[in-house]
């Protein structure tokens, strides 16, 4: 009977069950690795000639062979079999067919188990730059926007209550404090992704005499792997990689809440433009803002793959187990949906518009700058315990007369202190208070534009 897998099929008396062919084949998915696999193939061959187990003729011709399938596979002339279950054994399939017997002396000395991991660190690398690049792109956009609105003041919150008022400008680099940690945390994980596992074949290395500094080079890892058997079995990268993500998509959804909380007519503190929102079916009136919305809802997916990757790798014994075809539908996904949402915000965090006088008379709401009295009257000489105390008061006079400290007349004011003299509007008042949080990391206009210049020159140095 004939086998199912020529590559593979020699120990075999008889043919895989279709079904299972199906079922344990990778290459539906596994297909968009084609360019790091040749690639890593290209490096082997290279490498191989170089300690005499190939010849320079026969290097040539299996790397003008590659080239040939993946010019296929890019006009998309290249047909993908689902018997030879994965990317590289179609591509080997594909070289062979085309140049005979060397082809098949391209596998000499690795195994699918290390050039499967080869491949997903040279895939996971290219797309962690491109994501990387994303990120830098969104940042410049929030650096833009608090930049242009230093000056636009609105209410800060704690428990999602008026607080203190802050400048839309600074509530924007909170976002970018948060969106640095994450550049960082992928940068770091980089470092871990850049490790090479070719050479460590199955799980215990190879006779032949290789170069794996030389593959190392060529490849542009940082190093090769030092232990075989984890080589072969390590996903640590995979799921570091998913949870710097996840973490990226926890802030833009606590961004995304923010978004839809101020589009909406209760807060009704900015415009998103048309082009990243949709109507509804049944209610002309509704602007539905369904980029943030869904960029929130798919934190969740993010999230849900990462456990997915640490269940199944708690229970491996080393070292590579089939288990570890599961490892690449989530990454995956992590990659496409983290690439997605950090393209969308990029393009429409600069097109948002604040709404500055509903964000000002929000802010005069609240008794947001009662905290600015207190301070008023520690410098005057009071114990802030006391002071606290005497402004409590006031703000409960100011709730049963429906008025705003700043509304209330000095007389008024001074019937719960007489330390209070006329020169406290100048801290009730909105501009008053921002500007006195002149500090480093305060919300004062003139900190807020420090911090964008400071912030540039991080992104520059990149």
């Amino acid at each position: 009977m004939s086998k199912t897998n020529q590559q593979w099929g020699g120990r075999f008396t008889e043919a895989t069950d279709a079904f299972v062919a199906r079922f344990t084949a990778s290459v539906d998915f596994d297909q968009r690795m084609y360019r790091q696999d040749i690639q890593g193939s290209v490096a082997h061959a290279k490498m191989l000639t170089k300690v005499g187990v190939l010849t320079e003729a026969e290097r040539d011709a299996i790397i003008a062979g590659l080239q040939e399938v993946q010019e296929e596979i890019e006009r998309g002339e290249f047909e993908w079999s689902v018997a030879l279950e994965d990317v590289h054994m179609n591509i080997e399939a594909a070289l062979t067919e085309k140049i005979g017997i060397t082809g098949k002396k391209l596998h000499t000395g690795r195994s699918r188990n290390d050039q499967v991991a080869t491949d997903i660190r040279l895939y996971l690398r290219d797309e962690m730059v491109l994501i990387l690049s994303e990120l830098t792109r969104l940042q410049q956009g929030l650096l833009e926007v608090a930049e242009r609105e230093a000056d636009t003041i609105m209410p800060g919150f704690t428990h999602l209550q008026t607080a203190q008022p802050v400048t839309f400008g600074h509530h924007l680099l909170a976002w970018f404090e948060m969106l640095q940690r994450d550049y960082g945390r992928l940068q770091d994980c980089l470092k871990r992704v850049n490790i090479m596992p070719l050479g460590a074949a199955a799980l215990a290395g190879t006779t032949y005499p290789i170069d794996r500094h030389y593959t190392a080079e060529l490849l542009g890892f940082e190093r090769p792997s030092e232990n075989s058997l984890d080589s072969v079995s390590d996903r640590d990268f995979a799921i570091e990689f998913c949870a710097a993500a996840s973490l990226v998509m926890t802030h833009l959804s606590r961004a995304s809440e923010e978004l839809v909380l101020w589009t909406s007519a209760q807060f009704d503190f900015i415009n998103l433009p048309d082009r990243f929102c949709t109507g509804s079916s049944i209610m002309p009136q509704k602007k539905n803002p369904d980029v943030p919305e869904l960029v929130r809802g798919k934190s969740g997916r993010v999230t849900g793959h990462l456990v997915s990757l640490l269940m199944l790798m708690k229970s491996q014994p080393l070292a590579y187990n089939k288990d570890n075809q599961e490892d690449k539908e989530p990454l995956f996904d992590v990659i496409d949906t983290l690439q997605g949402c950090l393209r969308a915000y990029a393009d429409m965090i600069p097109a948002i518009t604040p709404k500055k006088e509903k964000m000002r008379e929000a802010a005069l709401r609240g008794f947001s700058t009662a905290t600015d009295l207190a301070d008023y009257l520690v410098r005057q000489g009071i114990a802030f315990r006391d002071a606290h105390e005497i402004v409590g008061k006031s703000v409960a006079y100011g709730i049963e007369q429906s008025k705003d400290l700043g509304e209330m007349s000095l007389d008024e004011l001074r019937q719960f202190s007489g330390q209070i003299q006329a020169d406290v509007f100048d801290v009730l008042t909105l501009e008053g208070s921002v500007a006195a949080r002149d500090h480093i990391g305060g919300t004062a206009p003139n900190q807020v534009r420090a911090a964008v210049v400071r912030a540039r020159a991080v992104l520059a140095a990149r």
